[in-house]
């Protein structure tokens, strides 16, 4: 009888392989929550610390410049030192940056827990799927990673929401706040129900210097990048860039000769794969780039409130979620030829209605059509593009597959925040100077704008404008020049994906995926 109960107790208590899958998801929760409502608060905290428009860039560039150069990096320490073990780490680095960016009392200090936030996401990223495959073996892995998949696409969708709910309820500090009582449950978790797991067959050689080489290359070439979009083409911003393509040259040279490389570019000998990844650069340079800049213009612009500026893009989202199994499915009938020549254009024709909706009006003939149009472009392309990188290879590299195309979707949208940043500061300084020239404006109003004009530039109207004609004028002046700008942004991003869709016209993507 006592054997009974016991047997019954052990069915009802989570094993540890199923404890494990709970830490990936709540882990994973926190970085997909973080990502996604950081963007909706930026341009409220972005007023509240009087930070320019570059500064405010770099609250999401600096977070996204460590998790790209050092994402692979993350990985191979799981395997070696444990992957519980660098998981942990990963959690609880984000967790102390979460607290640093909550307290902040500078855009500085932000900046600051940012970057380490993205350090932890390195860890902690790769780590969450590590533990999973660690743990859950057979068609029980397939249905883990199937939660996991899910429920890392409804936080996904919540973000947003949750954000601009946070912020206009309470502040943008309760964004970080919310992530230190999800990490002391998944460290929790992970100290007292998950097992330790190691790869035996793992090199323990690390390419610190390649990583080096990475972060150097991207961060230097990101900050010039952001530098110049003052106009100016001073000395220090071409210096930066020019530091940054030479590291990023190195990183190469390095890669090529390193005999346990981060990324291994033979594998860029093989065109389907190589072109899938260029297909990739495009299309998230496009999606990442453009979609930074709608909170700007849904706050500042359009006034919608951040709650409002959080669920903008949900329709976009439930689409994804929802239509993106099936079109997996077309690439075995098919290939991936087609899927991603149409998702790609259809994708560039929802970036043109997002440049169409910069103009006002009602959100349901706005923004609401433009997000339903993207959305249906991506779920036609994101499934059939996982499979056509992780078939491109022999299955026994389909993880490094993944993660290289993972960190080329993060570093296309870490430049091009900061190049499409340059092409809106240009359209915007050229409508708003004209504008304003034509408006005759008060002596002291014109050094109120002199003195603010880097926070002008986000949408932001100066908070000491006393005329109220001048304060009318001036924000008439900046909401056209912002549109102005953000259609600029959205026709750019259109471009890049009919490019992505060109590529997808090659004949390497007619073939048909093999089975596995």
């Amino acid at each position: 009888m006592g054997d009974l109960s016991e047997a019954r107790l052990a069915a009802r208590t989570p094993s540890r392989a199923t404890w494990a899958l709970v830490a990936a998801v709540i882990g994973s929760s926190m970085s997909f929550i973080d990502g996604t409502a950081v963007n909706v608060a930026l341009p409220i905290l972005q007023r509240d610390l009087h930070a320019s428009a570059a500064a405010g860039q770099w609250v999401v560039e600096s977070y996204a410049l460590f998790l790209s150069a050092l994402i692979l990096i993350g990985g191979s320490l799981g395997d070696l030192f444990g992957r519980k073990r660098i998981y942990g780490f990963g959690i609880a680095a984000f967790a102390l940056a979460s607290i640093v960016c909550a307290v902040a009392p500078s855009i500085e200090w932000l900046v600051a827990g940012r970057s380490l936030q993205g350090l932890g996401g390195a860890l902690a990223t790769p780590g969450s799927l590590a533990l999973i495959s660690a743990n859950f073996s057979g068609e029980s892995r397939g249905r883990a990673i199937g939660t996991w998949s899910g429920a890392s696409a409804i936080t996904a969708a919540l973000g947003p929401v949750l954000g601009g709910t946070l912020v206009q309820l309470g502040s943008w500090r309760w964004v970080f706040i919310i992530n230190i009582p999800l990490a002391a449950v998944v460290i929790a978790i992970l100290m007292f129900r998950v097992d330790e797991s190691r790869d035996a067959a793992a090199s323990r050689r690390i390419d610190v210097w390649g990583a080096a080489l990475a972060t150097l290359g991207l961060g230097a070439l990101v900050y010039g990048l952001i530098a110049l979009q003052s106009g100016t083409f001073d000395v220090p911003s071409i210096a930066s860039i020019a530091i940054g393509v030479c590291a990023l040259a190195g990183f190469v040279v390095r890669e090529a000769r390193e005999p346990y490389p981060m990324i291994p570019l033979a594998f860029f000998r093989v065109r389907r794969f190589a072109l899938a990844n260029a297909y990739t650069l495009l299309l998230y340079a496009a999606l990442g780039g453009s979609l930074f800049f709608v909170p700007f213009d849904l706050i500042n612009v359009q006034h919608y409130p951040p709650s409002y500026a959080g669920a903008a893009l949900l329709p976009m989202i439930a689409i994804l979620v929802l239509f993106s199994r099936s079109s997996g499915s077309l690439v075995a009938r098919m290939g991936a030829r087609i899927p991603l020549a149409a998702g790609a254009t259809i994708a560039a024709c929802g970036f043109v209605l997002f440049a169409r909706a910069s103009g006002g009006g009602s959100y349901w003939t706005t923004f609401f059509p433009a997000a339903i149009v993207l959305g249906l472009g991506l779920a036609a392309l994101v499934a059939p593009l996982t499979t056509t990188v992780m078939d491109a290879l022999e299955p026994a590299h389909a993880g490094i597959a993944s993660g290289i195309n993972n960190a080329v979707s993060r570093t296309a949208g870490l430049i091009a925040i900061a190049v499409l940043g340059i092409v809106l500061a240009t359209t915007f300084s050229s409508t708003y100077d004209r504008r304003l020239a034509r408006a005759h404006v008060s002596p002291a109003t014109s050094v109120a704008l002199a003195r603010e004009r880097a926070t002008i530039v986000a949408g932001h109207i100066p908070s000491d404008i006393a005329s109220v004609r001048d304060r009318r004028v001036v924000g008439d002046a900046i909401a056209s020049a912002y549109g102005d700008g953000f259609r600029t942004v959205m026709l750019v991003s259109a471009l890049l994906a009919l490019l992505a869709a060109a590529i997808a016209l090659d004949r390497s993507f007619r073939l048909i995926a093999p089975s596995r």
